[in-house]
Formats: C-alpha cells, structure tokens, sequence
C-alpha cells in the first residue's frame, strides 16, 4: 500500500534564509552570491519538528523554487539537520515561471500518480494558489516572506 504524500517547502519552512537576502537588495542582484550562501541557512526547528512528525505517516517530497542547480547542496543541508528521508523536487535551472506556477503544477502531476496530502509551504501566493487547486495546505507561521524573496519567488521564478 501507498503511502500518501506531503510535500514540504525548504526555504522558510525548513531554512531561514534572511542572512542571504542582503545579495537580492543589490543591483544588479547576486544571485550567485544568494545560492552560493544556502549551505549556511539555519534551520528552523518547527519546520524540522512539523516534517519529522509528518514522515511518520507520509513520503516526504521537499518541493523548493531553488534551480536543480542547488540539489547537492540541498540534499548536504537537509542530511545535516536532520530532515527524514525524500524526494527532492527543483525547478528546472532554466524556469522562471513564479513559485505559486511552478508549484501547483508539480501538485497536479503528483497527485496523477499519488495521493498528495498536503503541501506545507510558507509563501502566501503559493498557499492560495494550491488551495484554489484543491490541495489541503498547511501555511506555516514562523516564517513570513520578505519583499525581497516573494519578488524572487513571485516576479522573477528565481527560488
């Protein structure tokens, strides 16, 4: 029997990246710099507590807007802090379709194979966006976007 699925944001919801966003306030934007910083985020405890305690019952897909490029150092942070065992799905390295798009549509092939039992992300945008899909969605308070990421998140499909 299948195990239905939670998929789990990383950024603000497993890492705190507020030390890295000082690369997005710049012109031009260092995004290099902003990527280059992901492996020194620190966690956030409650993300860590919500995806243990969900593992227990679901196949964990960590769904994040950061490029395909990024996998290793992903995959090195989440190993490092203690994240349960799953699937890592990025946005293709060339995407710049905004979060609430890029997600959504990996909800919906998904949830053509699986059951998706919820998506648990810290984006607003997002969290409507899959809402009005018809995916349950628990929208994570101890993190609030800052204007700097929800426009890298929003308008330019960049995390």
């Amino acid at each position: 029997m299948t195990r239905p699925v939670a998929v789990v944001d990383i950024d603000g919801v497993l890492a705190d990246v507020q030390h890295r966003l000082h690369h997005l306030r710049r012109r031009p934007k260092d995004w290099a710099g902003f990527f280059g910083a992901m492996g020194d985020d620190t966690p956030y405890a409650e993300g860590l507590e919500l995806v243990t305690l969900l593992a227990h019952e679901h196949d964990v897909v960590y769904l994040s807007g950061r490029p395909e490029r990024t996998r290793a150092v992903t995959r090195t942070w989440l190993t490092g802090h203690g994240a349960p065992a799953g699937t890592i799905m990025l946005r293709p390295d060339d995407d710049r379709r905004p979060a609430r798009l890029f997600k959504v549509g990996v909800l919906r092939r998904l949830s053509a194979h699986r059951e998706v039992a919820m998506l648990v992300d810290d984006d607003p945008a997002v969290c409507a966006a899959a809402r009005a899909a018809g995916f349950t969605v628990y929208e994570v308070e101890w993190s609030r976007p800052d204007p700097t990421l929800f426009s890298a998140q929003e308008a330019e499909g960049r995390t």
